[in-house]
């Protein structure tokens, strides 16, 4: 899973998730938009057909005022029962719930029971007998059982948009959470099983461990009494860099860390040097800064400058052979750059670069950093810039020095 195929694949899968979640989310939202418009078209016949059916109702019961033309208003009836008939079909066909459409078929039956009594009241009529022609109109009616039925049918189609509207929401807070669920799961993963920070995938119990000083306790914070043992650190070679991340802009930095190199190659004399090795403490955010000289013999490194600790945590400090378990040896022994992890709470961390000349390497430089910044790559570049300007300076002082001891006796 710490892959970058396996974390892509991961993202990927996210990715589709939130797709499939926001297509299924469109859609849902379509068939509502839909449904509700097909509401009011459904609403606006029904009104129609209302409408219709008032008229037709009125229009019928003209049969009964005296002085009306039978024949003339049957002719008007006959219209406005074509056109409330014509609607109700409409309507029938348009109705999405079950409901609606009983009652829509109710209302056409209502329909069909108007013409048969439109048909008794008119003959009444035309036998004279205005005073039954008035009771058939009056108790059965028709067209207003069609009208209460399309009432009910209005009702019964708008609760049936709003239950439907109501599925369709569940369906899309359905699909949200599920496709947020599973982004959910993938950053979980990718926090979880992804690289850790630093990119060491070993612990203090696996990889190699080597003391960074015999003041590194005191370093810290800690009081020890001399001579006592200094704790184990955990060590590895230049490690990746970590989630350390300096408030300090790198523009500044870099600044700082070029006009540092220059001072060094002009360096005249040791507090001048002193003063730059300060200056390169700030630079790399160190809390401490030792410099580590080889022996005359090559058999072992002993601290020659310092910076950022005091004079009783020096005294402490005495020579390391080359073949101790100490990263300034190790960085003295293979050449190579050393990094002691910290131990939260216990001590800080360090980078030890190799001083490497064309003689070979003639010492190294120790940075005690803060804040788990011992894994920075630019923590570690920096430290290695440092060390390659020292190893210049502090190899041409030796070698001047070493020539004019041997001019003085007569050597040369």
């Amino acid at each position: 899973m710490r892959s970058p195929a396996a974390r892509v694949i991961l993202g990927a899968v996210a990715l589709l998730a939130l797709g499939a979640a926001a297509f299924l989310t469109s859609q849902f939202e379509q068939q509502i938009t839909a449904a509700r418009g097909g509401e009011r078209a459904f609403d606006l016949s029904a009104r129609e057909a209302a409408t219709a059916l008032g008229h037709l109702h009125t229009s019928q019961l003209a049969y009964a005022v005296a002085g009306q033309d039978p024949e003339v208003l049957a002719i008007t009836v006959k219209e406005h029962a074509d056109d409330a008939t014509k609607l109700i079909e409409e309507l029938t066909t348009q109705a999405i719930g079950d409901p609606t459409r009983a009652a829509l078929t109710k209302a056409s039956d209502a329909m069909a029971d108007f013409v048969s009594v439109d048909r008794r009241a008119r003959d009444y009529l035309k036998s004279g007998q205005q005073l039954m022609a008035s009771d058939v109109l009056m108790t059965e009616g028709g067209a207003t059982d069609a009208l209460d039925q399309l009432n009910i049918a209005r009702a019964a189609e708008r609760q049936a948009v709003d239950d439907r509207e109501t599925g369709l929401r569940k369906r899309e807070l359905t699909a949200l959470a599920g496709g947020g669920g599973v982004v959910a799961v993938a950053l979980i993963l990718l926090m979880i099983l992804g690289p850790r920070p630093g990119g060491v995938e070993g612990t203090a119990e696996t990889a190699g461990t080597l003391s960074i000083a015999r003041a590194a306790p005191a370093a810290s914070g800690k009081t020890e009494m001399p001579g006592a043992d200094v704790p184990e650190i955990a060590l590895r070679e230049a490690p990746p860099a970590s989630g350390y991340v300096t408030a300090r802009p790198a523009g500044p930095v870099l600044r700082a860390a070029s006009k540092l190199c220059t001072d060094l190659g002009r360096v005249s004399d040791i507090e001048e040097l002193k003063l730059l090795i300060g200056q390169a403490s700030d630079v790399m955010d160190a809390s401490g800064i030792v410099i580590w000289i080889a022996g005359p013999d090559g058999t072992y490194v002993h601290p020659a400058l310092s910076h950022g600790y005091a004079p009783q945590v020096m005294a402490r400090m005495t020579r390391v052979q080359r073949s101790a378990d100490n990263a300034a040896a190790a960085a003295y022994r293979t050449g190579q750059l050393q990094i002691v992890l910290a131990r939260p709470g216990q001590s800080n961390g360090a980078v030890v670069a190799p001083l490497l000349s064309a003689d070979g390497c003639i010492g190294a430089l120790s940075a005690e950093i803060r804040g788990g910044g011992e894994s920075s790559d630019s923590v570690q570049a920096l430290a290695a810039i440092f060390a390659a300007q020292l190893a210049g300076v502090l190899n041409t002082s030796s070698s001047a020095a070493h020539d004019h001891r041997t001019t003085a006796t007569g050597t040369i």
